[in-house]
Formats: structure tokens, C-alpha cells, sequence
């Protein structure tokens, strides 16, 4: 009894090390879409991620010689923009750790950058770079809108001084606990995430809700301002973040266009950085 506690013991060491949080200096950040104009301003959005030789050191390290990697192409997929698909390729991961099996699929423009995407989806299984879904949009300024304009300031020292440190979402904590020995079927692919519908607002220190912004009605949680960003007046002022609630809330009745203005001028008051439209969610690899 007393060997297979230990036993016991020493997994659930081993998977928490899996999830340990990154060591500083492998976390990069690459432009996603072209820049936009606001005020004047040249605007990118910036994702974090990191490379898959990073995914394999911490493999290496904490259980070395006891992974698997199996990579199969997948067949392309018809039905869909032919020329936006042009040349994409798909492939499915199958990783291995001490008997517990994960998979998940990663796509790209050639079978080198898909099987890379892959392999680090499937990392993130067993909580390997998880804390990279936490953060939050991160827009910089560019010195032009061309396609070779360059941020004005390192992307990683702008999101610092906007967010902080990223808060580790209950999803990503959850991670880390003690796989069981099953293979898992992988999760679809979301539309390149992390992770908004509207643009994040700034949270306060602690990682919970600012002093303005109101709490779902429906799960409690955290919900996104789109007062500033919808196209539709009568569309919902906030939604809820997490996917799976579909609270929401209405605004006011009788509401003039011109408080939405008013809302702008205020965070530009107080310094707060410009808030910028809304894009498709990327998953921070």
C-alpha cells in the first residue's frame, strides 16, 4: 500500500511539473492580421506563443524518455473557401505520456508548420503552456499600415503595462490535475483564440471584474463590454465569456447613441489605452 501511494504520489508531481509555468524568455509574440486605423493611430493585434522545441525541452526534462509522438495527415477538407484554403494542411497528434494518451489536431500552410501546431495543441492537453489562453488581446501601435510596418513598442511591454501579469484561468489550472489513463478524443479546432469575441477591457489587479464592469447574470463570470464595438444600438450591451453561458445583458430602454460616444471619451481621460474593434479569437500558438 505504502509503494502505491508513493507511486501515486510521484504522477501527480509529474503532472504538475508538465504545467509548471513557462521559464521567462521563451514566450514570443507575432503580429495576427493586418494593421487597423483608429484616432489617427495604427493599431495591430499581437498573439503570444511559443516554439515547439520549448514543448519538447519540458518533455525532456520531466519525463525523459517516457513520451510518444504520433503525427498523422489528415485529408484536406472540401466544402470550404478553396482559395482562403489553398495549400493548408492538417495533421492529428497523437502524444503519449506515462500511459496516458492526448490528441488534438493543428493545421498550417505546409506540413511543417501544421505538424509544429499540432504537436503544441496536444502539449496543452496535459497543461504544457497552458497559461498562454489567459492572456488577454493585446493591440499595439505600428508606424504604418503597410505590410511591412513595424510595432512602435515591444508587444510583450505593452501588454505588461496594460494587463500585468496574465491571470491563469480555472480552465487552465484544471490542466494540471492527475490525467486518467484514456485516450481523449480531440477537441475541434477553434477559428485562430483566445480569446474574445470583443475586445478585453482591462481587469483589475487581481484578476477579477473592474470596478465598472458587471458580472453575468446568469454564471456569475466575467462578461465583455461591447458597448463600443457593436454595429447593431439594440444588440446586447455585455456577453458573458465563457462560451458555454449564454448570459447576456440588454441595453437600457431608450438609450441614445450619443452615451456610447461619451463612453469612449472616458477611458482616453483617464490615459487608458484606445479600446479597438473586435476580432476573431486566436489560439495563443
Amino acid at each position: 500500500m505504502i509503494a502505491r501511494h508513493e507511486t501515486h504520489l510521484d504522477k501527480i508531481d509529474i503532472w504538475s511539473a508538465l504545467a509548471a509555468p513557462l521559464p521567462p524568455g521563451v514566450i514570443s509574440w507575432r503580429q495576427d492580421g493586418r494593421p487597423i486605423s483608429r484616432d489617427g493611430r495604427f493599431l495591430a493585434r499581437f498573439v503570444a506563443y511559443i516554439e515547439a522545441n520549448t514543448v519538447r525541452e519540458r518533455l525532456d526534462a520531466v519525463v525523459p524518455g517516457e513520451w510518444d509522438l504520433t503525427l498523422e495527415l489528415l485529408p484536406p477538407v472540401t466544402g470550404l473557401d478553396e482559395d482562403a484554403n489553398q495549400g493548408a494542411c492538417s495533421f492529428k497528434a497523437r502524444l503519449q505520456i506515462l500511459g496516458v494518451i492526448r490528441e488534438d489536431v493543428g493545421t498550417g500552410k505546409d506540413y511543417k508548420q501544421a505538424a509544429t501546431d499540432a504537436f503544441k495543441r496536444t502539449a496543452v492537453r496535459f497543461g504544457i503552456a497552458h497559461e498562454l489562453y489567459a492572456y488577454e488581446q493585446n493591440w499595439v501601435q505600428m508606424d504604418g499600415d503597410g505590410k511591412y510596418a513595424k510595432p512602435i513598442e515591444d508587444p510583450a511591454v505593452t501588454y505588461a503595462r496594460r494587463y500585468g501579469r496574465p491571470r491563469v484561468t480555472k480552465a487552465a489550472n484544471a490542466a494540471s490535475e492527475e490525467p486518467t489513463p484514456e485516450t481523449t478524443a480531440p477537441i475541434e479546432r477553434a477559428t485562430e483564440v483566445p480569446v474574445s469575441e470583443e475586445p478585453a477591457r482591462p481587469s483589475s489587479a487581481n484578476g477579477g471584474l473592474t470596478s465598472d464592469e458587471p458580472s453575468c447574470p446568469k454564471c456569475g463570470g466575467r462578461m465583455w463590454d461591447n458597448r463600443l464595438t457593436k454595429r447593431n444600438p439594440k444588440a446586447p450591451d455585455y456577453k458573458c465569456r465563457d462560451r458555454s453561458c449564454d448570459g447576456v445583458i440588454w441595453p437600457p430602454k431608450g438609450e441614445k447613441g450619443d452615451k456610447a460616444e461619451k463612453a469612449v471619451a472616458a477611458p482616453r481621460a483617464n490615459g487608458a489605452e484606445p479600446l479597438v474593434p473586435e476580432a476573431e479569437e486566436e489560439l495563443p500558438f
